[in-house]
């Protein structure tokens, strides 16, 4: 939201966050193969919605509703911040400046697309990478001790780094492999009739990419329910050949994610910065006992981990004067020149000094 829209999310009670989950809620299980009846058989499309069997009406009424207050109030925000003179360096403030009017249909879609798309996804992730961070400390600790060796303690890590982080990268590609946000990837439906491996495939078939059973096959990936960055790396220490992400690599919701990488590095810089300045452990009850984290997930077109409790506490006292990752952002629109990523601040560990709850 602050790249996109140049707006700074509230810790709590957001109303542009809210509005993003609202949105987001209802699609979740809708677009999955045999949600509806209506994917089935397309002319119930027109029954009227007060029918028995109807539901789908309703629920497609809402989300038109929804999406559409998602595209509108971001970009009123930033078009008023302009009239103020308040707003010149947010992506949308940028492309209005270079743009005619008759454009702003198409910047307000494209920025839409990249709040309602990057709002679950990116939570989903970061998510279950606190959660194997909670369930897998010497994975933390390692990570930790790379980026100390590497980068040092006086600033954050930037994208440059990369490369010399492979570690940190094995975690990037493990976590992806571990709990990918879309499990049964993005349903296509075939432009033409095809055949593979035998089978015909005619035109306009589903076709569903169960990226769950590809990052469990245990010939590739032995043990894959543990968390285990190790499987990334030879016994040198390198990086293996197997960079795939297919917890984005049939991410083709909207337009922003032609460009899969830009995600990437989003997530890869804020893993990387919240490693390099805090510890993340079991948070304690008040009786100082650790509290068992709850491994389970939502089920649904979207995964993500069920609200745990964590405890995330500065890893030395200049962390808490960091303004934490703005200076990666700021390298980040530099490196894409005008190109932008879909994030959600709340995504972000909010330090309070005490236990803090990942939702």
């Amino acid at each position: 939201m602050s790249t996109v829209y140049g707006y700074d999310v509230k810790p709590i009670n957001d109303h542009f966050v809210d509005l993003a989950e609202t949105a987001v809620k209802p699609l979740n299980n809708s677009v999955l193969p045999g949600a509806a009846a209506v994917n089935v058989f397309p002319i119930l499309r027109y029954l009227p919605s007060w029918m028995p069997g109807a539901g789908f009406q309703r629920t497609a009424a809402e989300c038109r509703q929804l999406t559409k207050q998602m595209r509108e109030l971001p970009f009123e925000f930033v078009k008023q911040n302009m009239r103020d003179g308040r707003d010149s360096t947010s992506v949308v403030a940028k492309m209005l400046e270079s743009n005619d009017r008759h454009d702003e249909v198409l910047i307000k879609e494209v920025a839409g697309a990249s709040y309602a798309a990057g709002s679950d996804n990116t939570v989903g992730v970061l998510g279950s990478f606190f959660q194997a961070m909670v369930l897998y400390p010497d994975v933390q600790k390692k990570a930790q001790i790379e980026i100390d060796t590497i980068i040092g303690t006086n600033r954050l890590p930037q994208f440059e780094d990369r490369p010399s982080l492979p570690f940190v990268e094995a975690v990037y590609r493990e976590l992806m492999r571990w709990k990918p946000v879309l499990p049964l990837g993005v349903p296509h439906a075939t432009a033409a009739d095809d055949v593979y491996n035998g089978y015909f495939i005619p035109k306009g078939a589903t076709v569903v990419s169960n990226i769950w059973a590809m990052t469990r096959d245990e010939s590739i990936y032995p043990e894959p329910e543990s968390f285990k960055p190790d499987r990334f790396l030879t016994k040198d220490g390198k990086l293996t050949d197997d960079g795939s992400v297919l917890a984005f690599g049939y991410l083709l919701l909207v337009p922003y994610v032609a460009r899969r990488h830009n995600a990437e590095d989003t997530l890869w810089g804020t893993i990387v910065s919240v490693l390099s300045t805090f510890d993340i452990a079991k948070a304690k009850d008040a009786a100082g006992n650790e509290i068992n984290v709850d491994p389970s997930y939502s089920d649904g077109f979207l995964s993500r981990p069920q609200s745990f409790a964590c405890s995330i506490t500065p890893r030395s006292e200049t962390t808490k004067d960091l303004p934490f990752l703005k200076p990666f952002f700021f390298s980040m629109l530099e490196k894409f020149e005008g190109d932008w990523l879909p994030f959600v601040a709340t995504s972000l560990p909010r330090f309070n000094g005490a236990n803090i709850l990942v939702e």
